[in-house]
């Protein structure tokens, strides 16, 4: 009560413990606080103290390699501070305010600056320069900017008479400016081949996992992270089980950058907010997480963000809202969970950064949704469809039979592949589209084949339909079918895909046109070559002229 000068989505102290809170409804002099931390023991007559500012996140050097908690508390510092159990009320800053940062000046004294442009760089770490920029809102001539160390929280320079750090803060729930969006045509490459051939995404798309408990959402999302061709990797842990996420934050240190060799956590930050924390943490740690994805991006970089899993973020809102004694929707989730889902998902792109020197940046946004019982057609998971071009369906079928990734070729889909129809002509190989194309074709006659050949047995079939089933088997286990944890087939290249692809696709059509000459097809399945295509997924990206060569090879098999 006695809150008429607040204001909405401002953060308040609840209580002598100082639990951190949000104002999520005014109604007159009252105030709806949904508290980030657990609020056992908490009475009427306790005090509230304002702040005066809304929930925003700290950005500037430090964030990469860091682990945050919902509200970008790091966690090595609390851990440091309480011991095992996160202590409530329990104030740590989100950058280090002591430690001094190497600054290297780029602009000069005199420049007249735009907001978004770059003043100066931090070599963060060994694969990320982090670019401080001149925040948002302010512009004008450069003064007393030089070169040397410095804390986050000492001024660089001035810049229309205001002062510049190395840190800047935003408001989550508001978008960072941009000069404009463009079109994406450029794929993120993830290294597995059902995506990057089948479904894939641009860099500044959205995609969306949906599927089953134990289908391999995380697991989908992981090698993401790990492989992707993303510049930085944002990770959210939204309201992950602790087990699930404790496998996470202690297996990424260990990981190599698979180009550099370097420790991948050098180009990732990591946001934990497990199921047992506080419901109210859940909302906000998905805007947490695209927030500091967006400060990235307006380096120039290019980002992808893993939220996993935006069911447990939507529940989180489901939960608020029937605090706050909303009309509910479907199946009780708020009016306006299509509202804020499709705002989450818009916040990714490929746009223009803000400033004069014309630089492009990317955030692509993946996320996972864990409908009930795998029910696709739940609120959120429909929501989220509408929203994103590329649908990776995860079946249990799939991964009960330990065919992973476990995403079902017939029932996903990408919208985006006719943005990149040229970059993988020109990357991956001339006739890559086309191959795709018959690989699919294959597949889906194979389903329609399914029918028959139970009612039947394959041996009713004619010669061509039994190639056919037999080149789908070759696709299916050979080709979609990935070992994430393989050394070889855990990542596969462009070039890797393109070859082993076309290789499948030549075998199929020299044994259709070996049939139509009238060679049997025992014959044919036989043939020595054919046991090259199981095993080229194990060749090594460093053997790929081995690859390179066998379409020809294939051919010269059938002339012979």
């Amino acid at each position: 009560d006695g809150m008429r000068d607040a204001k909405m989505y401002e953060v308040v102290r609840v209580s002598d413990k100082k639990l951190v809170g949000e104002i999520i409804q005014l109604k007159g002099n009252t105030a709806s606080i949904q508290v980030y931390e657990d609020t056992a023991g908490l009475g009427p007559e306790e005090p509230v103290f304002q702040t005066g500012e809304s929930l925003a996140v700290e950005l500037g050097p430090g964030l990469l390699t860091s682990f945050y908690d919902g509200i970008q508390r790091p966690l090595a510092a609390i851990a440091a501070q309480s011991g095992t159990y996160i202590t409530r009320g329990i104030e740590v800053k989100a950058l280090d305010e002591e430690k001094k940062w190497d600054f290297k000046a780029t602009a000069k004294d005199g420049d007249e600056v735009a907001t978004g442009d770059i003043l100066g760089e931090v070599p963060e770490t060994k694969l990320i320069n982090h670019k401080i920029m001149v925040p948002p809102g302010i512009a004008g001539k450069v003064e007393g900017l030089k070169s040397g160390s410095f804390t986050v929280n000492e001024a660089i320079a001035k810049v229309g008479g205001k002062n510049v750090y190395l840190k800047q803060t935003w408001p989550v729930r508001e978008p960072r400016p941009v000069a404009s969006k463009l079109v994406a045509t450029e794929p993120l490459v993830t290294g597995q081949r059902t995506i990057d051939t089948f479904f894939p995404v641009v860099k500044g798309g959205a995609a969306s996992i949906p599927g089953p408990f134990g289908a391999g959402k995380t697991v989908g999302q992981q090698q993401i992270a790990k492989w992707s061709d993303a510049d930085v990797i944002v990770y959210v842990g939204c309201g992950e089980r602790g087990n699930e996420m404790t496998d996470v934050l202690t297996e990424f240190p260990e990981l190599k950058d698979p180009k550099t060799g370097l420790p991948l956590m050098e180009r990732t930050v990591m946001i934990a907010n497990t199921s047992n924390m506080p419901v109210a943490a859940r909302e906000a740690s998905v805007y947490t997480g695209i927030t500091i994805a967006e400060y990235f991006r307006d380096m120039g970089y290019k980002v992808a963000l893993m939220a996993d899993s935006t069911s447990r973020w939507a529940e989180a809102m489901r939960e608020i809202s029937g605090r706050l004694e909303e009309m509910p929707g479907e199946e009780g989730y708020p009016a306006y969970l299509g509202s804020r889902t499709a705002s989450f998902y818009e916040r990714a792109g490929h746009i223009q950064c803000m400033g004069t020197d014309k630089r492009t940046g990317s955030l692509t946004v993946i996320g996972a949704v864990s409908p009930p019982g795998g029910d696709l057609s739940e609120p959120v998971t429909q929501n989220t469809l509408r929203v994103t071009k590329v649908f990776w369906g995860l079946e249990a079928k799939l991964a009960n039979q330990r065919h992973f990734p476990a995403i079902d070729w017939l029932k996903s889909y990408s919208l985006y592949m006719d943005n990149i129809e040229d970059y993988v002509r020109k990357n991956n190989g001339p006739d890559w589209p086309e191959l795709r194309v018959q690989a699919m074709e294959i597949l889906q006659q194979e389903a329609k084949l399914e029918e028959i050949v139970r009612l039947v047995g394959v041996e009713a079939l004619s010669p061509k339909e039994q190639l056919l089933l037999d080149t789908a088997k070759t696709l299916r286990e050979d080709y979609l079918q990935q070992d994430a944890f393989d050394e070889v087939d855990t990542y596969s290249s462009p070039k890797k895909m393109y070859w082993m692809l076309k290789s499948i696709v030549t075998f199929h059509l020299e044994a259709t046109a070996a049939i139509d000459a009238g060679k049997e097809l025992e014959e044919i399945t036989g043939l020595q070559v054919k046991q090259e295509l199981p095993v080229a997924r194990l060749v090594s990206e460093k053997e790929l002229s081995k690859l390179e060569k066998l379409p020809d090879k294939i051919k010269l098999a059938f002339r012979n």
